[in-house]
C-alpha cells in the first residue's frame, strides 16, 4: 500500500495493453479507453510507456511504482558460460577450490556410448533402452579415489552443441568412444569436431578392444587423420583401450579422466551465490517440474530462489543423482530440483537471486527482450562484418565449417584455406566433410559463431530455415578459387595494418628568420615533393638528423596553408626546435598502410 492507502502496482519500463490489464485484473477494452482519453491510441498488443500506463493505473484507483531494474545482474546475463572460467576470476583466490571436472561421452551411435557409462556407474542402463538409444539426459556423479567425477549423459553431440548454442559451456573433458572394430565413422568425425569447436580436451575411449576383429593400430591412423594423434605416437590425445561390455579398462580410463583434470586444474567459488547449467527438465504429472542442475560456481541450497532462462522459482527440495534428498550441492555437482514455474530449456543458465520479486522482475524484462529480438530477425554475419568485429578486437580467427561434394574437392579446399592463415589471424576449420548443409552444420556455425562455406552441395530446408533463424551465413559456391578468394580477401581485411613512413618532400634551409615571442622560423626552398602540414618533420644536417617532430607553422608568403608544393618558397616553424642554420634540409614524412600482398 502507499502513504494514501491505494494499492502499488509494480511496472517495467515499457508493458503492452494486455499484460497491464493483467496487472490489474480488468478488461483491455477498459485499458484502451484510459488511454484514448489522455491522447493515447494502442492496440491491446501495442507496448506504452511506463509514463502512459501510470496515469492509467492512478485514474483506476493504484498507484504506479518502477521495477528497479538491477544493472549489475543485467549486465552479468550477457556473460556467455562460454567464459565460465573468466567468471572466477573476479572470485578471490583465498576461496578458490579445485572442482570435480564435468565429463561428456560423444561418439557414433553403435560404439558404446551408454554401454561405457553403464561401466563407469555399475548401473544396467543400456538393458532398459529401446534400440540402444539414450531416452533420458541425466548427470552422474561417482567416486574414484576419492575424488568426484561428474558425468554428463546427453544424446549425443547435437545436444552437447546445442547447449553451447544457449550459452551453456558445461563440459570440462570429453570422452570420444570409437570402436576398435569400427573405426572412426563419420559421426566420430562430428563429434570430435564439435567437442575441438568447444575447445575441451578430448580423450579417445577405443571400445570393444576385446572383439576379434578390434584393429586398434588401423582406429589409431584414423584418429591421427582428424588430429586426434595417440600420444603413444608422439601426440598429444591419451587414446585408453576399453572393453565396456567386460569392464576393462574403465579404471584406465577414469585415471586418464583425473590427469587431465590436474592439468586443467579447475576452480570455483563455493562461498558465492550458486550458478550453472539446466541439464535437463520435464513435467511430471505426480512432482511438477522437475529440472537437472548442474552447479558450475557456488553452492545451491534448498530456499535459494534462482532464474533460468525465462522460468524462475524457489527450490523446495533438491535430490542427488541417487534419488537422495540433499540440502546443498557444490561446485560440479548435478541434483534434480522442484519448485520451478515452468520447464526451463537444456542449455539455459541459472543463478540465486536474493528474492522473488528481483526474480520476477528479471524474467518480465527477458521476455520483453525476446519479444523485441524475435521481431528483428537475426542477421548473418558476413565475411566483411567478421572484419569490423576483428578491428572491434572481438575475434582472432576465421571459424569455417566445409562441406563439399566429394573428398576429392575437400581436401584441397580445406589445405588451401589452411594455408592463408596468418601470424595475425587465423583459419579455423571447426569441421570439413562431404554432403549438403544440415541443421547440425548449422548448430556448430551457431554455438561456435562459425561461417559456413559449401563447394558443389545444397543447404536443406530445414538448415536454410535454421541458419536465418540463428544469424548463419553460408555462402555456397562452385568454382573452388572464388571461395578461397573471398576468405583470402576477408583475412587481408582483417589483418591489423601495418604502416610505413614515406618521404613526401624536402625542403632546404635559406635563411633563418628571428620572430618576436615565437622564436626562429626557417626560410625554405622546396627542393622535391610537397610539404603538407600533418605530416612528421625531421631535421637533417649533413646527413644527421638533429631533430624530430611536429610542424607549428607552415606559410606561403605570410599566409598560412595546408601544403607547399616543389619549386616554391615558405615558412617553417618546428614545434620544439629553432636551432636552424641555412643549409639544413628538412624532410615531411607521413605514415601510409602498407599494401598486402
Amino acid at each position: 500500500m502507499s502513504d494514501n492507502g491505494r494499492k502499488v502496482i509494480e511496472l517495467p519500463a515499457a508493458v503492452t495493453v494486455r499484460q497491464l490489464a493483467d496487472l490489474l485484473k480488468a478488461s483491455p477494452i477498459d485499458i484502451i479507453k484510459g488511454l484514448m482519453s489522455n491522447g493515447v491510441m494502442a492496440t491491446i498488443n501495442q507496448q506504452i510507456d511506463y509514463d502512459a500506463a501510470a496515469i492509467v493505473i492512478s485514474e483506476m484507483g493504484y498507484d504506479a511504482q518502477p521495477i528497479a531494474v538491477i544493472e549489475e545482474e543485467k549486465e552479468e546475463e550477457k556473460v556467455s558460460t562460454a567464459e565460465w572460467r573468466k567468471l572466477i576470476e573476479h572470485e578471490s583466490e583465498e576461496d578458490l577450490i579445485l572442482r570435480p571436472p564435468v565429463v561428456t561421452i560423444l561418439g557414433h551411435v553403435d560404439h558404446g556410448k551408454t554401454s561405457l557409462l553403464d561401466a563407469i556407474r555399475h548401473t544396467d542402463v543400456a538393458a532398459g533402452e529401446a534400440g540402444g538409444i539414450t531416452q533420458h539426459i541425466g548427470a552422474y556423479q561417482i567416486i574414484r579415489n576419492q575424488r568426484s567425477i561428474t558425468f554428463l549423459d546427453t544424446p549425443g553431440h547435437e545436444a552437447f552443441t546445442a547447449m553451447r548454442a544457449r550459452g551453456a559451456q558445461a563440459t570440462d573433458i570429453a570422452v570420444l568412444v570409437v570402436a576398435a572394430d569400427d573405426g572412426v565413422m563419420p559421426q566420430t568425425r562430428e563429434a570430435a569436431a564439435h567437442a575441438k569447436a568447444a575447445r575441451v580436451p578430448i580423450i579417445v575411449a577405443l571400445n570393444k578392444i576385446d572383439k576379434a576383429n578390434a584393429s586398434p593400430d588401423r582406429v589409431k591412423q584414423q584418429l591421427t587423420d582428424i588430429q586426434l594423434t595417440p600420444d603413444e605416437w608422439g601426440g598429444d590425445t591419451m587414446v585408453v583401450p576399453v572393453s565396456a561390455k567386460k569392464k576393462e579398462g574403465i579404471d584406465d580410463l577414469l585415471e586418464a579422466i583425473l590427469l587431465t583434470a590436474d592439468d586443467l586444474k579447475m576452480k570455483a567459488n563455493p562461498k558465492t551465490a550458486a550458478a550453472g547449467t539446466v541439464v535437463e527438465a520435464q513435467l511430471e504429472k505426480a512432482k511438477g517440474v522437475m529440472a537437472t542442475l548442474l552447479v558450475q560456481n557456488g553452492t545451491l541450497h534448498t530456499g535459494d530462489v534462482i532464474i533460468a532462462g525465462m522460468v524462475s522459482g524457489r527450490i523446495r527440495r533438491m535430490f542427488n543423482d541417487h534419488g537422495g534428498v540433499v540440502e546443498e550441492a557444490p561446485p560440479s555437482t548435478p541434483v534434480s530440483v522442484l519448485g520451478l514455474s515452468d520447464v526451463p530449456v537444456a542449455g539455459d543458465i541459472f543463478r540465486v537471486v536474493e528474492s522473488d520479486r528481483e526474480a520476477r522482475t528479471l524474467v518480465a524484462e527477458r521476455k520483453l527482450a525476446t519479444k523485441e529480438a524475435e521481431a528483428k530477425p537475426a542477421q548473418a554475419m558476413t565475411l566483411e562484418q567478421v572484419f569490423e568485429k576483428f578491428k572491434a578486437g572481438e575475434m582472432k580467427e576465421l571459424a569455417l565449417v566445409i562441406k563439399a561434394d566429394v573428398q576429392g574437392s575437400l581436401e584441397p579446399l580445406t589445405n588451401s584455406l589452411k594455408k592463408l592463415s596468418t601470424d595475425d589471424i587465423k583459419v579455423n576449420i571447426l569441421y570439413g566433410e562431404i554432403g549438403n548443409i544440415t541443421e547440425n552444420d548449422v548448430m556448430l556455425a551457431t554455438a561456435s559463431k562459425a561461417i559456413i562455406v559449401g563447394f558443389a552441395v545444397q543447404a536443406d530446408a530445414a538448415a536454410t530455415r535454421l541458419a536465418e533463424k540463428n544469424g548463419v551465413s553460408i555462402r555456397l559456391y562452385d568454382v573452388i578459387y572464388r571461395l578461397t578468394e573471398d576468405v583470402e580477401k576477408a583475412l587481408k581485411g582483417m589483418l591489423e595494418p601495418e604502416y610505413e613512413e614515406v618521404l613526401i618532400g624536402k625542403a632546404e634551409v635559406r635563411l633563418v628568420i628571428r620572430i618576436p615571442k615565437i622564436g626562429n622560423i626557417a626560410g625554405a626552398y622546396v627542393r622535391d615533393g610537397e610539404l603538407k602540414r600533418n605530416a612528421t618533420v625531421r631535421v637533417m644536417r649533413g646527413g644527421q638528423k638533429l631533430f624530430e617532430g611536429k610542424l607549428s607553422s607552415l606559410k606561403h608568403v605570410k599566409d598560412d596553408v595546408r601544403e607547399v608544393k616543389q619549386g616554391f618558397e615558405c615558412g617553417i616553424g618546428v614545434d620544439g626546435f629553432e636551432s636552424f642554420r641555412t643549409g639544413d634540409l628538412i624532410e615531411f614524412y607521413v605514415k601510409q598502410r602498407k599494401e598486402v600482398e
